[in-house]
């Protein structure tokens, strides 16, 4: 099982805007600090702010910001908002179902069960439990005194590849 990109990417996005917190962040910097598409992310934003995880400023002073504070914000609740229903297998899905054999399988409901386990286990947890390790995340993505570095990023980028 993997999650898709767009998971990926919201979890990203509200991991660093946690630890921006309380100020805005631009999705450019955000990109930026995670080596990743731009255009990509900016999918990902409104999204995230029609379903109340981020409220988007626009103008000279936008940018985006977490809607709520970390602690109330839910992994799994999250991850069911970007994924959808999990559907493992074709017969989880009644209406493409072609599966000869479904009616008898006895895959589809141990792969429920499974299903259900992982997104108890995410239901546990929130946004604060992500950055728990926050220090060494902002270290990690230089942010100095609430301002993603820049020259930070470029010393990164040539220990990286030196």
């Amino acid at each position: 099982m993997q999650l898709t990109f767009y998971s990926d990417y919201s979890l990203r996005i509200l991991m660093y805007l946690a630890l921006r917190r309380p100020e805005r962040v631009r999705v450019s910097e955000i990109a930026k600090r995670f080596d990743i598409s731009l255009n990509h992310l900016l999918k990902v934003v409104p999204n995230l702010a029609q379903a109340g995880f981020i409220t988007s400023h626009r103008g000279k002073r936008g940018g985006i910001e977490l809607a709520r504070s970390p602690e109330e914000i839910n992994i799994g609740e999250l991850v069911r908002y970007t994924e959808g229903p999990l559907r493992l297998v074709e017969c989880f899905d009644p209406a493409k179902n072609r599966c000869v054999i479904s009616l008898a399988c006895g895959l589809a409901p141990i792969l429920q069960e499974a299903c259900d386990s992982f997104l108890a286990t995410l239901d546990r947890y929130t946004l604060a439990d992500l950055i728990a390790k926050r220090a060494r995340l902002i270290r990690l993505l230089s942010i100095r005194n609430g301002l993603a570095s820049a020259s930070n990023s470029r010393q990164r980028s040539r220990q990286a590849s030196g």
